[in-house]
């Protein structure tokens, strides 16, 4: 497992890739392509060394692994332009490219083998705030970005985006061409219905400019389109006012059809200007095996009688919401959330509420995180597995894959998210694809394993989908 001496298993990982680019970099040197990219104006961004080399061969998954020939580093945009349109039309040798923000993909989606992966991030910081009568406030970004640079931006204006993933340290660029999904999602949409305009470069290496009306069909095959339609160097945002803090609450399930009952009645309401409407909603599922990853949120006082209730069943849901407010709203928060909640089916007195920042709500995984880059549990590999589960067969799911496979073979480690979006707040002229019924289950299996055993994470990721397919379960 992960605790396996993760840190000697990763330094050895990284190591290994370092010889071996070591040991290519003449090769690399003498590499009829990367001759080919010293004759464009782009030359000196071109990268072979070791370190850059090694660097663009692993992502965050740790289990997939490609050797790129050049890396670039652009120093505008359009010096990746040059790059596309010359892989288009001019280059005598095929080869691929990818563009790589932070390498927070888990399968190689980063990666660019014997190809050219473009480091987004030598772009650097672009972000500028403005307001308009047709939008109202939004942000110009550029693709390189990370979400967590954006808010505190925005932040300067007093405002911020609406739409969230629950990791901050993901580039918009990244995000925008998957979805960008956490618990605003029912209720904001993913951060692709959140986007009013892109520049992106195609694949004949133009730049164009798109939104809904201007190149529309660009505009909507990048959206969710996995990077395959074109590179976003800049997306225009949506801005709301920033509140300043939260009511963070988690509420414990021992019961499946209560737990998915009661977080679809809660984002049933779910108007962008709804006053009783909840900002967020997540769920997870509680066991002995991934406690690590959850216990923390509650006090040492209440772990006993929690630990108790799971050792009496298992397995617990729990549901997860939040509630911002301002100065505005101060006075009458707790009473919106208190009608909020009213009537719902958890176990009596296993509700924990908490008051914090914004901020600190919005970034509170990288607080998780630096604890386990502390403990080395931060660079193992990452055997995730990301599903849309339609509402008719969450509870065949259930039975299925969380009793039957998860439970059974006892090794998972990591959260496990479970929590329901409303389709209408998505837009099938995108490239995401979801299950056609008005509400589907996001359920996230964000598995940490060691160097040596994420098959056996793998092989339990085959079965949950082996089971779906059986099942007919899309």
């Amino acid at each position: 497992m992960a605790q396996n001496h993760p840190v000697v298993s990763h330094c050895m990982a990284i190591t290994l890739i370092l010889m071996s680019t070591l040991v290519c970099q003449s090769k690399l040197l003498n590499d009829p392509l990367y001759r080919e990219l010293l004759s464009l104006p782009i030359a000196s961004d071109l990268h072979i060394d070791p370190e850059s080399i090694a660097e663009a061969s692993v992502d965050f998954g740790l289990i997939v692994r490609k050797i790129p020939a050049v890396v670039l580093r652009p120093s505008h945009p359009e010096d990746i332009a040059v790059l596309v349109a010359f892989a288009n039309s001019k280059s005598s040798i095929p080869f691929t490219i990818s563009a790589r923000g932070c390498g927070h993909s888990v399968r190689g989606q980063a990666m660019a083998r014997d190809g050219v992966v473009v480091d987004m991030t030598s772009l650097g910081n672009k972000t500028a705030v403005s307001w308009s009568q047709s939008l109202g406030h939004y942000a110009d970004v550029g693709g390189q970005q990370l979400w967590i640079n954006v808010l505190e931006e925005t932040l300067k204006h007093g405002v911020t985006p609406v739409s969230w993933t629950d990791y901050l340290y993901l580039t918009v660029g990244g995000t925008l061409s998957n979805a960008g999904i956490s618990g605003e999602t029912f209720r904001y949409g993913p951060q692709i219905s959140n986007v009013y305009e892109m520049d992106v470069i195609t694949g004949t290496g133009h730049f164009f400019t798109c939104s809904p009306h201007k190149n529309p069909e660009l505009f909507y095959s990048v959206l969710g389109g996995l990077g395959q339609f074109g590179i976003i160097t800049r997306a225009r945002i949506a801005l709301g006012q920033a509140p300043n803090r939260a009511i963070w609450v988690r509420m414990l399930y021992s019961d499946f059809s209560a737990f998915t009952t009661d977080q679809e009645r809660l984002i049933s309401l779910h108007g962008r200007d709804q006053d009783e409407a909840l900002d967020y909603v997540e769920g997870q599922l509680f066991m002995r095996r991934n406690s690590d990853s959850w216990i923390s949120f509650f006090s040492l006082s209440d772990r006993p009688r929690l630990m108790s209730l799971l050792t009496e069943h298992e397995l617990l849901y729990c549901i997860e919401v939040a509630k911002f407010y301002d100065e505005r709203t101060r006075s009458t928060v707790d009473k919106d959330l208190k009608t909020i909640l009213k009537d719902l089916s958890h176990v009596p007195e296993f509700l924990f509420q908490k008051d914090v920042g914004y901020v600190d709500f919005l970034n509170r995984v990288r607080a998780e995180e630096l604890t386990l880059r502390e403990l080395g549990l931060w660079n193992v590999p990452h055997p995730w597995l990301n599903l849309f589960v339609p509402k008719s067969r969450i509870a065949d799911f259930n039975t299925g894959v969380f009793k039957n496979i998860v439970l059974r073979k006892n090794i998972t480690t990591g959260p496990v998210l479970i929590y329901p979006m409303n389709n209408d707040k998505w837009d099938d002229r995108m490239s995401a694809v979801i299950p056609d019924e008005d509400v589907f289950y996001t359920v996230g299996f964000l598995l940490s394993s060691g160097f040596k055993d994420w098959q056996e994470f793998d092989l339990q990721n085959k079965e949950v989908l082996l089971f779906c397919e059986d099942n007919g379960i899309k």
